[in-house]
Order: structure tokens, then C-alpha cells, then sequence
């Protein structure tokens, strides 16, 4: 095509696919190109404009490794990551919420009752809870992939003082789909905001914080894996939560116990000598 235009530029790119390409491909890479270009008219955008957003890229390029993922980042600040979770969400199950950047492959494993806090100070978190499906029938054998931040407000993936897998288990529920483990309590703690994403939020005058929260993937034969993060009710960032993981039903309240209250078959059985938290939340999956 020769006569290209700022018209028509979108149907002579639909018009360049092959006759064997996939229609998936062909159907995404057209709509993503018909809103880049209707993005690009709407608001006028300039050469010193493009430019800036290729340099975010090439930066967000720059700066990716293993533990850091900045593409990840911009997807979970523009709620991108949230929204496509909302939209493949089922509900009658528990919401699902943000991966986000700093998940550890081939975690430890947990035993029911284990400990995740070790050393590391700050108060005891016990959590319990029970996976079930939507009509109630407990889930046994099902996998949850559980992993937070430290009391610094990092992970271990960012922390060269950790170990690796520091916070980071594998349990698995027991015939009654039960789960339980002790922690510490996670804490609020900002995204990286040291680079492109970084500038994104100044630009839009916007904090870098989440909201402290949980981390679980829970697996099971036969069900859809959910991906999800629970927050507590008295959290500061509840409500502005930077990259948009908060969800009504995954809002939940740590109670304090008194120590003699502590209870038997835990790691730190007869080892809490101070008052700690508990909470009690249920995960339910949906058939896969």
C-alpha cells in the first residue's frame, strides 16, 4: 500500500497478515494495533512524546534480571496484571490477585504447622484455613506455594541478607483440605520505584505502596490453579493499593491471642511466650 494515511494506517496493517496466520495472532495484534493508533490520535501524541516511551522501555530492558522483573511492574501500576485477573476470575471461587515480580521457584517444603518466621523478629502471625471447592467438599492434597515479605519490607529475591527461600513454603492440605502455618506479620512496603516505573508514578503523582499482604498459589488435580494475595483489614494502603490487588473478599482480620492460648501441633508449640495473631482464611477453587 501506497498511499498510506494516519486514516488508514490501522486497515493497511490488518491487511499485511498472511493467509496462514494463526487467528488468535491475528485477532490480538490487530486490536492492540487499532488502540495504539487510535491512543496516538486522541491525544496528539508527539515525537518528544514516542521518544520518552521507548527510552522507559529500552530502560525497563536495561535493568530486567531474574529477580526484577520492570515489565511486570509496569503491567501490575497501569492495572493491566489486576485487570486481566478480574476478567478470568470465577465467582464463585476466591478472587484471584497479582503474581507480581518477586516469586521464588521450587520453594521449600512447609509441613502442616511449620514456620516460616525463624530469626527474624516482629510478632507471631498463626495462619490456618481450609482449600474447598465451590460446594463446600474439602480439597485434600492440594499444593499451596505461600511466600511475603520479611519485617524490612522485602523479599528475599530483592534482600542479599536473606536466603533465597527465606519466607517462601510448599504445603500440602491435609484429607480435610486443611492448611496452617506461623509466620511473622507481613508488612506495607513500596515497588521498586528506583527506574522507569519509578518515573511513571512521579509523573502521575502517585506513592509506590502496597498494602501488606500473603501470597498463595493453590493447586489441585482436577481444579484451576488460583493465584491470590490476602490483606489485612487494618492495613493504611487498603484502599490505594498501587497496583490494584485488593479485592473485598481477600480482605481479612488478624485477631491477637493471648500466649497461653497457643495451640498444640505447631513448630512453635510451647515456644510463644507473648501474645500473637492469628487468622483464619479459607481458599475455594473452581473446576478446571
Amino acid at each position: 500500500m501506497r498511499n498510506v494515511t494516519k486514516d488508514n494506517i490501522t486497515d493497511v496493517f490488518a491487511s499485511y497478515f498472511g493467509e496462514d496466520t494463526d487467528p488468535r495472532v491475528r485477532e490480538v495484534l490487530v486490536a492492540l494495533a487499532r488502540h495504539i493508533h487510535d491512543f496516538a490520535r486522541e491525544v496528539n501524541l508527539t515525537h518528544d512524546e514516542w521518544r520518552k516511551g521507548l527510552e522507559m522501555l529500552e530502560h525497563a530492558g536495561r535493568i530486567t534480571t531474574p529477580e526484577r522483573n520492570e515489565f511486570v511492574l509496569f503491567s501490575d501500576v497501569l492495572g493491566l496484571s489486576s485487570l486481566v485477573d478480574m476478567m478470568h476470575s470465577k465467582p464463585e471461587a476466591t478472587s484471584s490477585s497479582v503474581l507480581g515480580p518477586f516469586h521464588v521457584s521450587n520453594p521449600p517444603p512447609l509441613a502442616i504447622g511449620g514456620d516460616m518466621k525463624r530469626d527474624f523478629g516482629g510478632p507471631v502471625l498463626l495462619v490456618d484455613g481450609q482449600v474447598r471447592d465451590v460446594d463446600g467438599t474439602p480439597i485434600g492434597g492440594a499444593t499451596l506455594d505461600i511466600w511475603q515479605t520479611a519485617p524490612n519490607g522485602m523479599y528475599s529475591s530483592q534482600d542479599p541478607d536473606q536466603d533465597i527461600h527465606s519466607f517462601h513454603g510448599l504445603m500440602t492440605t491435609d484429607n480435610e483440605g486443611r492448611f496452617a502455618f506461623t509466620t511473622v506479620r507481613p508488612v506495607e512496603y513500596t515497588v521498586p520505584a528506583d527506574g522507569p516505573v519509578g518515573e511513571l508514578l512521579n509523573a502521575a503523582g502517585r506513592h509506590p505502596w502496597r498494602p501488606s499482604h500473603l501470597h498463595y498459589i493453590c493447586s489441585a488435580e482436577g481444579y484451576r490453579s488460583l493465584v491470590t494475595e490476602v490483606f489485612p483489614d487494618d492495613d493504611p494502603y487498603l484502599d490505594q493499593d498501587t497496583v490494584f490487588g485488593v479485592r473485598d473478599d481477600l480482605v481479612m482480620k488478624y485477631v491477637e491471642q493471648p500466649a497461653d492460648s497457643f495451640p498444640e501441633g505447631f513448630e512453635l508449640s510451647g515456644k510463644v511466650d507473648e501474645p500473637y495473631l492469628k487468622v483464619t482464611f479459607d481458599l475455594i477453587l473452581a473446576k478446571g
